[in-house]
């Protein structure tokens, strides 16, 4: 009987406890409603944002015109040399992880309108602190978000839940073991 009741306090601290092991996951559209696009005036979009471990960039362009490259270094970003990309985006919905702390930089692959202005970095910091809410969706100033941002998905990964509630999980599993072991 007391093993019986262990299980269910058990249970009953997972189901309580499992939402706040999720981490705030925040989904950066670049440029807003206006996309990947030059008028939507990037740097400008991007001054004053926080970018964390585990949030996500979006970046909405056309595939027909367009596609993004990310660069290793500084000086290639300052020099828009697309020479030598690390990666290359060109599905016209990218959606990119910040998984690792530091720079990461992103231009258009085409060396004029990089030049122009269209191009990003970002610096990733250390994620936040632990939060029981679904992630924000960071839109333009107007507060709405475009009909291809939309499509993105807007919930963090069940992977750091379920790896959390399974820590508390055998944490109970091998609590009641040594409980039952004891009588």
């Amino acid at each position: 009987m007391a093993i019986v009741k262990m299980v269910m306090a058990l249970v009953i601290m997972a189901v309580s406890l499992g939402g706040k092991l999720v981490v705030a996951q925040v989904h950066h559209v670049v440029g807003g409603d206006r996309g990947w696009d030059p008028s939507s005036g990037v740097a400008s979009w991007s001054s004053g944002r926080i970018f964390r471990v585990g949030d996500k960039i979006w970046f909405a362009y056309s595939a027909a015109q367009e596609s993004i490259i990310e660069l290793k270094s500084k000086d290639e970003y300052e020099s828009c040399d697309v020479s030598n990309p690390i990666r290359m985006y060109t599905d016209g919905l990218d959606g990119i992880p910040l998984d690792g702390e530091g720079t990461r930089y992103f231009v258009s692959s085409k060396p004029e309108s990089c030049k122009n202005g269209l191009k990003l970095n970002v610096e990733v910091l250390p994620s936040g602190t632990a939060v029981t809410e679904k992630p924000n969706v960071a839109a333009s100033s107007e507060n709405s978000v475009s009909t291809m941002a939309a499509a993105a998905p807007t919930t963090p990964s069940g992977s750091v839940q379920i790896y959390g509630s399974f820590w508390l999980f055998s944490v109970g599993l091998w609590l009641c073991l040594v409980a039952s072991s004891s009588f």
